[in-house]
């Protein structure tokens, strides 16, 4: 079983950068595939980038590639997500979120979850 907690989510104009981080307890984290979720209100989770154990292959949905990157640090235990150009369309909750198997694409291999951070985007 593994614990995470967000942070770094707030407040940011369009166009602005934000990066959140993910911290995560137990002794297993480098077995776990890792991922970013969002859900802004009235709309579903959505996997919005996801890395593989290693660290080495990554995902993105098609609404942020070319401006979010997923990255994370085995040994601190950690994974991040550094958003630049942030649109209103970002706003949202931003949850961390692990896959005991590996699958770091599939929505549902995804079975551990953070309580989440807010990100909100202003016009």
């Amino acid at each position: 079983q593994v614990q995470l907690v967000e942070s770094g989510g707030g407040l940011v104009q369009a166009g602005g950068s934000l990066r959140l981080s993910c911290a995560a307890s137990g002794r297993t984290f480098s077995s776990y595939a890792m991922g970013w979720f969002r859900q802004a209100p009235g709309k579903e989770r959505e996997l919005a980038a996801g890395i593989s154990r290693s660290g080495g292959n990554s995902y993105y949905a098609d609404s942020v590639k070319g401006r979010f990157t997923i990255s994370r640090d085995n040994a601190r235990k950690r994974v991040y997500l550094q958003m630049n150009s942030l649109k209103p369309e970002d706003t949202a909750v931003y949850y961390c979120a692990s896959a005991r198997f590996g699958d770091y694409v599939r929505k549902d291999a995804y079975d551990y979850w953070g309580q989440g951070t807010q990100v909100t985007v202003s016009s």
